[in-house]
């Protein structure tokens, strides 16, 4: 491999059904041209319509794996998703530490179906220990109004959210995503200095399962390859977008979103 291939590392769960955690992470950095490596933190059984089991690895196995990979690979980008308690985000953090690389943040609170995927106790340990150590975090409105404890019913809201993250909690630079208002497909990026608006249609379908992990793996894929994070935002919203766009009527439940997508438009 040469030395000049971008390498973007995921720490998150598994989701049995590919539609979400490492499945999608490693299926948007391969689509954006990084290599992608993985470090599991639980297993879950999971399929479109909701999260029937969860089995958390302990954090000695994580360590190791994290482990394994800095004592072996670069890391030019790395970002989490499903982190479930106190005992994981210990070990993450010390590591987050060692690369030395940007950090996107996903922070993954519950499933698209509305399952719980953190241990309550544990919400408040990412939000004081692992959101100043992000290059950007990633909250969705819900996950956004959860960790300021402010409402969030407009765009103007969003950006007061964002820079509440970055001032307040010490983030780097806070992207709320505005999937679950009734407009336009909004996101509000704010960079520490500016606020950026990203919008594109809304796209009407109930196949979206994994949008917040592929969005912010397409993030750290772009990170990881040395754009600047405005840039590698928009970019990253093109691709979801698309992935939307074009996303499976997959199962019985939500489906997933179409990774391979953007190679079909960029062919029409």
């Amino acid at each position: 491999m040469s030395n000049a291939t971008p390498c973007a590392l995921t720490i998150a769960g598994s989701d049995s059904s590919g539609g979400a955690g490492i499945q999608a992470d490693l299926k948007t950095f391969q689509e954006l041209k990084c290599y992608g490596m993985s470090v599991l933190t639980s297993v879950t059984a999971q399929n479109t319509t909701g999260v029937q089991g969860v089995h958390h690895l302990p954090g000695g196995m994580i360590k190791q794996q994290i482990d394994s990979i800095y004592s072996d690979i670069r890391v030019d980008a790395v970002k989490t998703g499903m982190i479930a308690n106190i005992e994981m985000m210990e070990v993450i953090a010390e590591a987050i530490s060692a690369f030395q690389a940007p950090y996107v943040m996903d922070p993954v609170m519950v499933a698209t179906s509305g399952d719980p995927l953190i241990e309550p106790e544990a919400r408040d340990y990412l939000c004081q220990q692992l959101i100043p150590m992000t290059t950007v975090v990633t909250p969705n409105i819900a996950e956004a109004a959860f960790i300021t404890k402010e409402k969030i019913e407009t765009v103007a809201d969003m950006k007061e959210a964002a820079k509440h993250m970055v001032h307040g909690f010490g983030a780097g630079a806070a992207l709320i995503k505005g999937g679950h208002l009734q407009e336009a497909a909004i996101d509000v990026l704010y960079d520490g200095n500016k606020v950026h608006v990203f919008e594109t249609d809304r796209i009407s379908t109930k196949n979206t399962h994994g949008t917040g992990c592929t969005y912010s793996a397409a993030i750290t894929a772009y990170l990881s390859q040395g754009l600047p994070l405005v840039r590698a935002v928009e970019r990253s919203k093109h691709y979801i977008t698309a992935a939307i766009r074009h996303a499976f009527d997959l199962g019985y439940g939500n489906g997933p979103t179409n990774h391979w997508a953007i190679r079909e438009e960029v062919r029409q």
